[in-house]
């Protein structure tokens, strides 16, 4: 059928056949050529920079329309809808100057627009940003976004929070498709590398209309790094040191394009010992070792692009217990983690004449082993997931824009060691959606349907009345869902957006099946198989000014849950645990964020950011949600400097977050203190005669403060988080 459906496209694509060169040049407004620009074509994975003479070009473009970005430091991203349907096109440009932030392409929705033409609200961060904000490991970086956070294993397993709701309820896509890796248990973290990630794209609410279930909460959509220019070669070596860890991180890639096909690869190694808190000590069995491989081929030419990646990450990660014997030093003890993850991807995009056809066919092989001793495999779980994602443009038809898709998977869980979480089981999705988008004026309103269905099937395990017994489960959950926005111009640079939208999920496994003490929370937790879906309705209001040297922005949002699930203590004990169960009640949770980049004229080189984050959750009978973060407030300065030639695009930070009480906890939570953090970062490009690289230097808890985060998982046996922590990176481009 695959094959079938692959051929029929290329057949009705080498109809649609064009041969195109669009060429053009790039100007400041004193129509002086801009050198080293880069202009890509995001839909056709193209990119190219302009010359000395500002020129640019590009060869073997298909028919249709296309956006065109253009983007330089010191300039305003700018981006250009232009259509292709003759030889040779010629597009010539102005760009603006400005110190403040790029606006990017948002690949997560399903538009493709800038983040400035956008209905929804996207936070956009390169992973480079996140780096030299200190961000020692991926989660972490995550959390420096305003209104995400992480529950966190001290410093190797990090799960991401977005505006309260974490787990299943957070949807993760990379390579294009969605990964999964069993996200229902607090000690299962993220489970991938930030080498070869190139920026990150966060929804803050229900994406249920673009991704289907799991999207309740929201999306975080990793965009993996580009392919290399055409016909050009190039490579990277990067290395990382971390003193509270003794650690190390190693990443080498390589890549070459040719005008049709193109071709990357890299590799990374992490170890780290375990962490010191500001006391002195070492908390036992927080290290951990990452492997991770990545490779990527491309091809495209004027009716047809593909690309297809393969992702392998292997994380070996000590879990902290008492009376561990301190042995080996890097080298994981018992318990541990050992995780394998492989993910391959295939891209593919077909131009019709006045269309095109998007497939992303996706399967990922989840195999998670905790092992007490040599030779003793307690939980062993095997995930291998199929998926597929295919949205059919329709001819643009004046200012509106409409496209069909349909999303599903086949998936199935295999237990193979001795201690079950949850039962073997198979989950079949497919999701139906309709959404446009209409422009007029200064106005741009985006609409959308989608219906889900899921079935769950498990099979019978165990003796009944028994610990680790489950009965089968054959149930079905449907849902159809929309969403509504709405973004206009109230007065020039300053723009409102309003978006309403419904969102659900189904119980996962572990809240259907579970019977048995689930591993470091220290209770007994029995599922329930009568459980509902999860349906939310939200409302986002988003007030966004910006000037060259002035930005600010202010973030609403109130989210009603139904059936919101949770655990409960029923009183009971079994074996010296107390007994939780899985249930429902209604729920809401609201807040927002806040936030400012100052930058004064005539001072460049000067920047001030500061943000502030909330988000209270409660149920309708007045008791607050458990893992609900507290409240933050950040404030960074950074200059921006250059010293003669030998140092160029320096920078210098100074950040300053304090976090706040949080008293708002539910009934099996403590309360939290509150806390502040220093933090300190340097960086910039080295150019001492031919040798070129990057350097960067972070000082994070500069001051060795003592904390306990609300959401860490060993605040329950009273251990700080890491201490003082310098982390000193170079990177040599080749």
């Amino acid at each position: 059928m695959k094959l079938f459906l692959t051929t029929l496209f290329i057949g009705f694509s080498i109809v649609a056949f064009g041969q195109n060169t669009l060429i053009g040049t790039v100007s400041d407004h004193h129509n002086k050529p801009i050198e080293s620009v880069t202009v890509s074509i995001p839909e056709l994975h193209k990119e190219t920079i302009t010359d000395t003479n500002g020129t640019y070009t590009f060869n073997n473009l298909p028919n249709g329309n296309f956006s065109i970005t253009f983007s330089s430091i010191g300039y305003a991203n700018k981006t250009l809808i232009i259509t292709l349907n003759q030889k040779e096109t010629r597009l010539n440009t102005l760009l603006e100057e400005t110190s403040t932030h790029m606006d990017e392409v948002i690949i997560s929705t399903v538009f493709n627009k800038l983040q400035s033409q956008n209905v929804m609200k996207v936070e956009h961060q390169s992973v480079k940003d996140l780096q030299q904000k200190g961000a020692a490991t991926l989660a972490e970086g995550l959390a420096t976004i305003p209104g995400v956070s992480q529950i966190s294993t001290g410093t190797s397993i990090g799960k991401p929070v977005i505006r309260g709701l974490s787990g299943n309820r957070v949807l993760v896509y990379s390579q294009g498709i969605r990964m999964e890796n069993q996200q229902f248990g607090e000690e299962h973290g993220l489970g991938m590398s930030d080498a070869g990630v190139e920026s990150v794209e966060v929804i803050k609410g229900p994406a249920s209309l673009l991704y289907g279930s799991d999207a309740l909460g929201g999306v975080l959509y990793f965009n993996p790094e580009k392919f290399a220019k055409a016909n050009t070669f190039s490579g990277n070596f990067n290395q990382k040191l971390f003193s509270n860890t003794q650690g190390s991180n190693t990443s080498l890639g390589l890549k070459t394009s040719s005008d049709h096909w193109k071709f990357l690869t890299r590799g990374s190694y992490s170890t780290h010992a375990d962490y010191e808190i500001p006391s002195g000590e070492k908390v036992i069995n927080t290290r951990f070792i990452e492997k991770d491989y990545k490779i990527g081929i491309g091809y495209s030419d004027t009716y047809y692009n593909s690309e297809f990646r393969y992702n392998y990450n292997n994380l070996n990660i000590g879990l902290p217990e008492e009376d561990l014997e301190n042995t080996n030093f890097r080298t994981p003890l018992y318990p541990k983690q050992d995780i394998d993850n492989h993910m391959l991807s295939l891209h593919q995009k077909f131009f019709f004449r006045n269309s095109k056809l998007e497939a992303d066919l996706g399967y990922t092989f989840n195999n998670r082993k905790e092992l007490e001793a040599v030779d003793e495999v307690a939980l062993h779980m095997k995930l291998k997931t199929a998926s597929y994602n295919i949205k059919y443009y329709l001819p643009k038809s004046g200012n509106l824009e409409t496209i069909l898709g349909v999303q599903g998977l086949h998936q199935t869980n295999k237990n193979n060691g001795e201690e079950l979480l949850i039962p073997d089981a198979s989950t079949n999705d497919i999701g139906v959606l309709l959404t446009s988008n209409y422009e007029w004026k200064s106005h741009t309103f985006q609409a959308g349907i989608r219906y889900d269905a899921r079935k769950i099937n498990t099979e019978t395990h165990g003796i009944v009345g028994e610990e680790g017994y489950f009965k089968a489960i054959d149930r079905t959950f449907e849902s159809f869902n929309t969403s509504l926005g709405y973004k206009t111009k109230l007065r020039d640079k300053l723009t409102l957006r309003l978006n309403i939208a419904s969102g659900f999920r189904a119980p996962n496994l572990a809240e259907l099946t579970s019977n048995g003490v689930h591993e470091g929370s220290n209770r007994y937790e029995i599922g329930n198989a009568d459980l509902k879906n999860e349906q939310n309705i939200q409302t986002d209001l988003n007030l966004e000014y910006g000037n060259a040297h002035f930005e600010f922005f202010v973030n609403g949002f109130y989210n009603h849950v139904n059936n919101y699930i949770f655990i409960s203590p029923n009183g009971a004990e079994i074996d010296g645990n107390n007994v939780y169960d899985y249930v429902q009640d209604n729920a809401a949770l609201y807040g927002g964020e806040i936030g400012i980049h100052y930058h004064p004229h005539p001072l460049d080189w000067l920047h001030f950011v500061s943000s502030f984050e909330n988000v209270t959750g409660k149920k309708d009978t007045g008791e607050y949600l458990p893992l609900i973060p507290a409240n933050k407030f950040s404030n960074t300065i950074r200059t921006e400097f250059n010293i003669q030639q030998w140092f160029q695009k320096g920078y210098a930070l100074v950040n300053l977050d304090y976090i706040l009480k949080q008293n708002n906890n539910s009934a099996f939570e403590t309360t939290s203190n509150d806390y502040t953090l220093l933090n300190l970062g340097f960086g910039g490009n080295i150019n001492v005669g031919k040798a070129k690289f990057d350097l960067s230097l972070n000082a994070n808890n500069l001051l060795n403060k003592t904390y306990v985060p609300h959401l860490s998982r060993l605040k329950t046996d009273g251990i700080p988080n890491i201490g003082r922590n310098i982390i000193l990176g170079l990177n040599f481009n080749f």
